[in-house]
């Protein structure tokens, strides 16, 4: 359980301060998301209902290499009548968390009509992605490569970053390897942008 995730003020003091890094959690009702935002904020289980609106909350994460990040995330409802209403959390996001139900094969259709939406964007075009396949843990839970397939990630934008992560946001399994990701992708994207502004 303990994948030092939750928010060490104490051993954080002597550290630099770090920018706060926006993120956008997205994804149909019912994939996990506040399941998986609450699992990172308090590093348990926490029992959720379904967000009429969005939660948001500053998580500190300790990474791989003793980085420690400041996220800002914004877990917005995914039922379809909030889906229009996604658009004001992504707008100027430096990454975004979309969450998947691995066990719902009839809705991946429903779920990759979405993210080819939130790729295609004006707003978000070369956002990184983290596609988070929730509930890994269940029995008939879909391949990563099966996921892969059906959300046909190989269209995506060829300017659109994304890593697709196995996990179980009950006991936190993969949370932590696929931010690790989600932000690598993001200081590469920012690089590349100073780099641009620098040559022109």
């Amino acid at each position: 359980m303990g994948n030092g995730m939750s928010d060490q003020t104490g051993l954080l003091s002597n550290l630099p301060c770090f920018k706060s890094v926006h993120i956008a959690i997205l994804g149909l009702d019912s994939a996990g998301k506040t399941t998986v935002l609450y699992r990172l904020q308090f590093n348990e289980f926490v029992n959720t209902v379904p967000t009429k609106g969005f939660n948001s909350e500053k998580v500190k994460v300790t990474l791989g290499d003793s980085r420690t990040v400041s996220f800002h995330f914004w877990d917005v409802g995914g039922q379809e009548k909030l889906r229009p209403l996604w658009k004001s959390y992504t707008r100027c996001t430096d990454g975004i968390v979309f969450v998947v139900d691995s066990v719902d094969a009839e809705r991946m259709e429903e779920a990759k009509t979405e993210l080819h939406k939130i790729a295609r964007s004006s707003e978000t075009q070369g956002v990184p992605v983290l596609i988070v396949a929730n509930k890994q843990d269940l029995r008939h839970a879909l391949s990563v490569e099966e996921i892969k397939k059906m959300l046909a990630l190989g269209e995506l934008a060829s300017i659109t970053p994304w890593h697709l992560q196995p996990t179980c946001a009950i006991i936190g399994d993969g949370l932590k390897e696929g931010l690790e990701k989600l932000y690598d992708m993001i200081l590469k994207r920012k690089k590349m942008h100073s780099l641009t502004k620098r040559l022109l």
